[in-house]
């Protein structure tokens, strides 16, 4: 039996946004396609980054400024600068480029389900963009999506990969 590939499981009903959208307008396109996130694309269609409800949310949350301690004249951060950029450019943006990620999860029509597997470990999504040679978003691909299409005997080998997802190898836990 061949084995199956991204093509095989994939949804090709994509909706996808572009980086000049408005947060208001993204938020009615979540809601009217009942979907949690969407690719952002540029003018060609490529992939460019990925928004979600989350990155909408962040729009109503509580903007703290990072804890420090001051030592003598010197000023230490508790948590990092770089985080709190990125919570205050979401909090305020009011394009889809100020509030997307860029780092966008992703695989080719033509991969394996042993890759598939592999990204969505990598990934603290579950939900993958799936690209063609260009770059362009051809589809979708979810975590239930692989689930569904496993022979039964495989299944349980998945449903325990993915729940994995984000914890340390056994044997290499902190």
């Amino acid at each position: 039996m061949e084995e199956l590939r991204v093509r095989d499981i994939m949804q090709t009903d994509v909706v996808t946004t572009g980086p000049d959208t408005t947060v208001e307008e993204l938020a009615d396109l979540l809601a009217e396609h009942k979907v949690s996130g969407v690719p952002v694309v540029d003018g060609a269609n490529r992939v460019i980054g990925v928004v979600s409800e989350a990155d909408v949310i962040m729009q109503d949350a509580d903007l703290h400024f990072p804890h420090y301690v001051q030592l003598l004249e010197s000023i230490i951060y508790l948590e990092s600068i770089r985080k709190f950029e990125q919570r205050y450019r979401k909090a305020f943006g009011t394009k889809v480029a100020d509030i997307m990620s860029s780092h966008i999860p992703m695989v080719s029509q033509n991969d394996d389900l042993a890759l598939i597997i592999e990204k969505f470990s990598q990934s603290e999504s579950h939900r993958l963009i799936v690209v063609d040679g260009q770059g362009k978003a051809v589809g979708l691909i979810s975590d239930s999506d692989v689930v569904a299409r496993v022979q039964p005997a495989k299944r349980r080998g998945v449903l325990d990969a993915l729940r994995n997802i984000g914890k340390p190898p056994p044997g290499r836990e902190t």
